[in-house]
């Protein structure tokens, strides 16, 4: 890896140096008592200690779950409790907020770095909090590095699932090979374009799926340099990208929306010739915005359509975009798509129905509390996330509308029951129902409809106070609307449509 170098915003390593920090990193894990197969809990934002954490946990034959840091205290203390994390690394001005949660848990601390320090203003006195827990990096400093030879196991990703729950999504395997190291390298080469002397770089919070899987990719790519920025800032990022001549970048739509806000003289100042490939996941891809990128960057945008559960499924390039404006791409890695209506029966091309995919390369997998739910989503061998879509003559995928009632902002996947759940907690509300509406910087908002309990005054406020702390701010609706009474069917199912339908009626689109 000489030449190849790992960075955040505070400085760089060689790639050399950070699988020597992993190694002793994976001696310390193993000190403490971590065996393979055990889980490894981070709670940390993007810096070089994370890198480090993610290459020990790997070479420790250890599991590696990476919780939002964002989440609230009884969000996290659900998930460490159902993964039965054998220790929790996070950073040292996030432990006393999550307090309850990591009571009984071995807790490692990382300081912040200055870098972050400045990009999420924390205080001295925060980073430096608690100094009875034990600092990751005289850990790692003070261990003997691992010799073994554990296979790398795959990462344990949770999604809060549609009834609200959080589910650990686990896998048997990584595909190909017991090793998901070698899924990875697989991947990055034939979907990612990935290559020895290429240089990645994203600001995207690695505890998301996308990044952390593209970063892995990257980290697996012999002779690749590694760049994370702490968080997204428009003109940072621009300047970041010019000064690593980043040839490989992950993007969402809402980070290209406010780069090209930026003033035109301001974008003129950075060069950005030396991407190849920039992949964007997670929400739709709107084409105005796809082709406004590409008239900037030239035709070096991708965008796949992908799930937790499955892994990247589709692929489409710019060329593709522009063709065949809407469509998500067509499936990788031999993987293959079926359309399907209600009865389980193939559609043809054209005919709107559930999509299911099969990607046999990422391996199958099982959700940590819901055996049953692996199986619901299985037809003749593939798997629904819940989205409704159609094929063309080409096996171009176009999805129609989202059958789950999943929200999807900035690249986030918000499940309504949740916030559903926290709102009728609340005394003062009788009623209450959340849904997705257009937003064209995040892809889309987060709606409440509220039915006020009898006495109780509405009062926006009030409401959002409530779920402070039970909630992540990002889970807080943007939009609070309150209603007399909500529109029911007999059986008690919510008519939630007629309470999207007037949001969504001049959108254009569905999701």
């Amino acid at each position: 890896m000489t030449g190849t170098v790992a960075s955040d915003a505070d400085g760089s390593i060689d790639r050399n140096a950070l699988e020597a920090r992993g190694a002793k990193g994976a001696g310390a894990l193993i000190a403490l008592g971590v065996r393979p197969d055990d889980v490894v809990a981070t709670i940390l934002r993007n810096d070089l200690a994370h890198l480090e954490v993610m290459r020990a946990t790997a070479l420790a034959g250890a599991v590696l779950c990476q919780l939002n840091w964002h989440g609230a205290a009884r969000e996290v203390e659900d998930i460490l409790t159902d993964c039965d994390a054998r220790a929790v690394i996070v950073h040292r001005d996030l432990v006393d907020p999550l307090a309850q949660a990591l009571k009984g848990r071995t807790v490692i601390a990382v300081t912040p770095g200055r870098a972050m320090r400045a990009a999420y203003g924390v205080s001295p006195e925060a980073a430096a909090a608690r100094p009875d827990l034990g600092e990751w990096a005289a850990l790692r400093d003070a261990a003997a590095p691992f010799a073994g030879n554990e296979l790398m196991r795959p990462i344990l990703r949770y999604t809060s699932g549609s009834t609200g729950r959080p589910k650990g999504i686990r896998r048997a395997t990584a595909g190909l090979t017991k090793d998901s190291a070698e899924t990875r390298r697989r991947i990055a080469v034939e979907m990612m374009r990935m290559r020895p002397g290429g240089r990645f770089l994203t600001a995207a919070p690695l505890y998301h799926s996308a990044p952390s899987s593209l970063t892995t990719m990257a980290m697996a790519t012999p002779e690749t340099s590694v760049h994370i920025l702490p968080r997204f800032d428009a003109e940072g990022f621009l300047r970041a990208a010019t000064e690593t001549r980043a040839t490989h970048i992950y993007l969402v739509p809402t980070m290209m929306s406010r780069m090209l806000k930026l003033p035109d003289e301001v974008k003129a100042r950075y060069d950005l010739s030396a991407v190849e490939f920039c992949l964007s996941t997670g929400s739709p891809f709107p084409h105005d915005l796809k082709t406004a990128m590409i008239d900037w960057w030239g035709p070096v945008f991708w965008e796949s359509y992908g799930a937790s559960e499955i892994g990247f499924m589709t692929m489409v390039s710019s060329a593709e975009a522009l063709a065949r404006p809407g469509t998500a791409g067509r499936v990788q890695m031999g993987g293959s798509i079926l359309i399907l209506d209600a009865e389980g029966n193939a559609l043809p091309p054209g005919a709107v129905g559930d999509i299911h995919v099969r990607v046999e390369a990422y391996g199958d997998f099982a959700y940590s509390n819901d055996p049953e739910g692996r199986k619901e989503a299985e037809r003749r061998g593939h798997v629904s996330v819940g989205d409704m879509g159609w094929l063309d003559e080409e096996g171009y995928l176009f999805i129609s509308d989202r059958k789950k009632d999943m929200i999807i902002s900035g690249g986030a996947n918000i499940f309504p029951a949740e916030i559903e759940g926290a709102l009728i907690e609340a005394p003062f509300i009788a009623d209450a129902a959340v849904f997705g509406a257009p937003d064209v910087e995040f892809g889309e908002r987060i709606v409440a409809a509220i039915q006020p309990a009898a006495g109780w005054s509405p009062d926006r406020a009030e409401v959002l106070a409530w779920l402070d702390g039970r909630l992540a701010r990002m889970k807080h609706p943007r939009v609070i609307e309150f209603h007399d009474a909500l529109p029911r069917e007999d059986s008690g199912k919510i008519f939630k449509a007629r309470l999207r339908a007037p949001y969504w009626r001049d959108a254009g689109r569905n999701i």
